[in-house]
């Protein structure tokens, strides 16, 4: 099982999303399986083991510029002065031999330094007649020479288990020699929608219908988190579509993602079905946008139940979803504390709820100014569209006036 099986007892009070997220820590154990993929496809995948070097890199001093190499001390207290060219090196060509006292060799950027060498000027600051090269005063010991194991070095832990790799940690990868890399295997998510109110885009409109958005959206989203997703449509608003569509899908899927059927009304059959089988987690938040929000499992599969207004669908999968998916899929995340920014706007709010709101940046000012959506409604997706992230805006906080301190959180942030 992916929830422990004890319930987490709730009444009428709202939920703090800080109490939230421990429930879900403690509840959700990870589900996936350690592979084996090439380093060139590791980019997105969630690292399942430390990865030690087993040795130096580079594996050799090396040179940083195209210049001479030579051994400082035989410049003298000066450091400058005359030196003897011996030959030549470039990047897999070393130049083989004995640097003799008061000699340089000709080195390439890249290029192993020869023996004893210690120092490099730029070619540009040296003056070459024949085979003698100057090096003017003022370089310093050192100077332009990468020392074997500047990078990483042999023994040291290069990258934790639970790391989201990417482009950079692929190169790393290759630079200490790996082909391979082991990962955990991608999270399988069931998205769907319930409402008979939803179409499906590309259909005809009924009466009072609107196109179902959100599955989408949150397919997308889940996608961005490194999960392979199923979009498994449309649930009708009756009690035996929820739990038929329920019942294929956890056959398959290691979560399931569900927008809508979450509230209080005799309609909503989502969050009846798992209160009912007794297995509503936690639900209703104390926050705005995305109250009702849920943890709860059918059958042994967790079931994260969202809300059905577009934007709050958006905020509580950031919110909910994104840490259960780190959780289930192995991968160490956290939710982000968030940075530094200015009010651009005075606002507003009830003691006791944790908003978050659409905001994008106003200025280039440090700490950057952010402008607030003029319009609070959840169901206006545009507004995400609009935002570069959300302010976060405490339960002990009731107010921010205008030029105010205020965290917030680019939504890449909750993704990454």
């Amino acid at each position: 099982m992916q929830l422990k099986d004890d319930c987490f007892a709730f009444g009428g009070e709202l939920i703090p999303v800080a109490e939230a997220h421990a429930e879900l820590g403690r509840r959700l154990q990870v589900c996936t399986r350690s592979v084996d993929v090439p380093v060139g496809s590791s980019s997105g995948r969630v690292l399942a083991d430390d990865v030690v070097s087993d040795r130096d890199v580079p594996p050799h001093a090396n040179t940083a510029v195209d210049g001479y190499a030579f051994r400082f001390s035989d410049l003298g207290e000066t450091a400058d002065g005359w030196l003897k060219l011996v030959g030549s090196a470039g990047a897999g060509h070393p130049w083989v031999g004995e640097l003799p006292p008061g000699a340089a060799v000709r080195v390439l950027t890249g290029a192993v330094l020869p023996a004893a060498a210690d120092t490099v000027v730029m070619e540009e600051d040296a003056d070459l007649r024949g085979q003698r090269v100057f090096v003017p005063a003022g370089l310093k010991r050192g100077a332009n020479a990468r020392s074997a194991g500047e990078d990483l070095q042999a023994g040291a832990a290069v990258l934790r288990a639970g790391r989201r790799l990417g482009p950079a940690e692929a190169g790393v990868l290759a630079a200490l020699g790996r082909t391979s890399v082991k990962v955990r295997t991608r999270l399988r998510i069931a998205v769907l929608s319930s409402g008979d109110e939803l179409a499906e885009p590309g259909g005809a409109l009924g009466t009072g219908q609107v196109y179902d958005s959100n599955r989408a959206m949150l397919c997308a989203l889940a996608s961005e988190a490194g999960a392979d997703v199923s979009d498994l449509g449309i649930m009708g608003d009756r009690a035996e579509d929820v739990r038929e569509a329920f019942s294929r899908a956890v056959r398959l899927h290691d979560l399931l993602i569900v927008s809508g059927g979450m509230s209080e009304s005799e309609e909503d059959h989502v969050r009846r079905l798992l209160n009912d089988t007794g297995s509503l987690y936690f639900w209703r938040l104390a926050v705005k946008p995305g109250r009702p929000v849920g943890l709860g499992q059918f059958a042994e599969t967790p079931v994260v139940g969202l809300p059905g207004n577009p934007v709050a669908a958006f905020v509580m999968f950031l919110v909910v979803a994104r840490p259960v998916i780190a959780r289930l899929g192995g991968e160490d995340w956290t939710f982000p504390s968030g940075v530094p920014g200015t009010c651009g706007f005075t606002y507003r709010k009830k003691i006791g709820r944790r908003e978050f709101l659409r905001v994008r940046r106003h200025s280039a000012e440090q700490p950057e100014v952010l402008e607030l959506f003029p319009r609070g409604g959840a169901g206006i997706l545009s507004s995400v569209v609009w935002a570069d992230g959300l302010a976060v805006l405490p339960e002990d906080v009731g107010e921010v006036r205008l030029g105010q301190p205020v965290s917030w959180i680019p939504f890449r942030g909750l993704l990454d």
